[in-house]
């Protein structure tokens, strides 16, 4: 009896320490940071209606059909950041010049590179996000926000892809 109370006792300590285990990326904090993300961006101007615009472009799997990027610095809770915004558009008739006079009607996505010093020197300081039009954050299939150290030490995802980047800073925007 005293045995099965011991095994039990582990087995809830164990369970208990996995449910608060810090999640790879989308926890709590995670979480809260790209939401402030949002708001900032949407007050700088590089998101929401009238938000910047660079020329689109033809993209590529896994970000979209037409693509348009804008890089630039950002003030975030007192600190200056290089950020990139790469806005992802699809659907039926996009193209070039679609995108180019009605975006809002081909956005499917907005996926952001924000350099945070001190973050992550394995990922050299990138926080990522990957937003839904209307600025909430989108999931994995298994229901997991996409903000923070997105799919880092997994063969697929934004860590993963572009740790293949020219140059070893994890940007494709410069090569």
């Amino acid at each position: 009896m005293k045995t099965m109370k011991v095994l039990y006792l582990g087995m809830l300590v164990f369970f208990i320490g996995s449910v608060n285990a810090a999640a790879p990326f989308g926890g709590e904090e995670d979480v809260s940071y790209a939401r402030n993300l949002w708001q900032t961006m949407v007050e700088a101007g590089y998101a929401g209606k009238g938000g910047l615009m660079s020329r689109p472009y033809t993209g590529q799997h896994p970000h979209g059909a037409i693509l348009d990027t804008i890089e630039g610095q950002i003030a975030l809770q007192g600190k200056l950041h290089t950020i990139i915004v790469k806005r992802n558009y699809g659907g039926e008739g996009v193209s070039i010049a679609t995108v180019a006079n009605d975006p809002a009607k081909y956005l499917k996505a907005v996926t952001v590179m924000l350099k945070r010093p001190g973050y992550d020197p394995e990922t050299k300081d990138w926080f990522w996000a990957k937003f839904k039009p209307d600025g909430s954050l989108d999931t994995n299939p298994k229901g997991m926000m996409l903000a923070g150290k997105v799919a880092k030490g997994k063969p697929k995802g934004c860590i993963a892809c572009h740790t293949a980047a020219p140059g070893g800073d994890m940007m494709f925007l410069h090569d």
